[in-house]
């Protein structure tokens, strides 16, 4: 079996299953031992490296790492287990949650069924602090990289990594464990997984990998948990749908995005016929389900702006008036430089570049950002500011690692 191939295969089933594996185990094993059910799944996953590449990938491979996480953790119960009778339990809970189709032994009617999903809800503890939960969940279940968490919650590597030890050490040292999610921890903690997935879709929809502008297994992951929340009676709620809405219809632009080459397409150049007309369809379904509620959460606004776009039958047909207004809502309840940064463009368009590029330089938090200095190259041009514009677009390249980006940057400076 060449090398490569079980390298390839090794990683995809990292980024696919590291974090649903380490939800199962540390169900098993308890909140405090989160750390062992972390190095149980990757010392899994570097024994399939080595193994694969001796005796072949075995047919069923995804079986397979669940077979021989199971048992490392059933070795680990067991040195530190003597009584018989809780082995004998925790082996039965096992074999329940490690076949590949489970039966789900639902104790409540509102219980979470999906071992990451309830993971979720309990890493969302209130005694660890609202980012540290986030990124705990980020990390450990969603497989984000620290980079990648500092991105989306814009600050600095060094203070993801502080915030995951204080998770950490909070969860060890206050014994933290895995109660049965209550209805109204479900309730409460809602809104915190919410916001989970919808970061866990903007690093897919947006990567901050170098060689990936988008992770298509990122944004399948967030929409399969999300939809999961739709199916629960207690989670079924309209700030739900309107994250699945949004997730929808951003997601139905995706394949338009890169050319062929694997160049970003801007939005006014992408081909609107590849855009999946079913997405956009199930998208209006959901935001017609979470219009009938009298609350209106980010999500719902955030859905509307998206869903304006995907029903624009063209560029020049997109109600910008509209978008504008929904980005003045959406500022009023969120308050986020990359809202402003978005609303400062919609000015722009709604308006004229004046206005625009005014109310983006009153934004000071991007300024160490490269998509700040792409949109103020972006307003230069349109100003007929040549000399500015290359300014900003070579600040907007020294600030990136993204080679779909640097590439969409030198083809504006070359334009100039």
């Amino acid at each position: 079996m060449p090398e490569q191939s079980v390298h390839q295969l090794v990683s995809h089933l990292f980024r696919h299953e590291a974090g649903k594996m380490a939800a199962v185990l540390t169900r098993m094993v308890g909140l405090r031992e989160l750390q062992l059910a972390e190095d149980l799944v990757q010392d899994t996953l570097l024994q399939a490296l080595h193994v694969w590449k001796i005796k072949g990938i075995p047919e069923n491979p995804t079986a397979w790492l669940y077979t021989v996480a199971k048992r490392k953790a059933i070795d680990v119960i067991r040195q530190r287990n003597t009584h018989a009778h809780i082995e004998a339990e925790l082996a039965k809970a096992f074999r329940s949650e490690w076949t590949l189709a489970p039966t789900i032994n639902r104790l409540f009617e509102h219980e979470i069924e999906d071992s990451q999903l309830r993971m979720m809800f309990a890493c969302c503890h209130p005694s660890i602090p609202y980012e540290s939960q986030i990124a705990l969940v980020l990390k450990t279940l969603c497989g984000l990289s620290i980079s990648e968490i500092a991105h989306s919650f814009l600050t600095q590597d060094e203070t993801i990594t502080k915030r995951l030890y204080r998770a950490r050490e909070k969860i060890r040292t206050e014994g933290i464990e895995l109660e049965q999610i209550s209805v109204a921890n479900i309730t409460n903690r809602q809104n915190t997984v919410l916001h989970t997935l919808y970061l866990l879709f903007s690093e897919g929809y947006n990567s901050t990998h170098p060689d990936k502008l988008i992770r298509h297994d990122l944004c399948e992951e967030a929409m399969r948990l999300c939809l999961l929340l739709t199916r629960n009676p207690i989670t079924n709620n309209a700030e739900t749908n309107a994250l699945l809405a949004l997730m929808c219809y951003q997601a139905s632009r995706a394949e338009s995005r890169m050319d062929d080459a694997g160049n970003i397409v801007l939005l006014q150049n992408q081909n609107r016929a590849k855009w999946n007309q079913a997405l956009i369809q199930k998208g209006n379904e959901y935001m017609d389900i979470a219009s009938t509620s009298e609350n209106l959460s980010e999500y719902h606004l955030e859905a509307a702006i998206a869903g304006t776009h995907a029903r624009a039958t063209s560029f020049e047909a997109t109600n910008w008036e509209h978008i504008l207004m929904l980005y003045e809502l959406l500022s009023g309840i969120k308050s986020d430089p990359i809202v402003e940064l978005n609303k400062a463009i919609a000015i722009g368009f709604a308006k004229n570049a004046e206005a625009g590029l005014a109310f983006l330089k009153t934004i000071k938090e991007l300024e160490n950002h490269s998509i700040y200095h792409a949109a103020l190259g972006d307003f230069y041009i349109k100003l007929n500011n040549p000399a500015a514009a290359r300014l900003h677009y070579e600040k907007a390249i020294s600030l990136t690692q993204s080679a779909s980006e640097i590439q969409l940057l030198n083809m504006k400076l070359e334009k100039l």
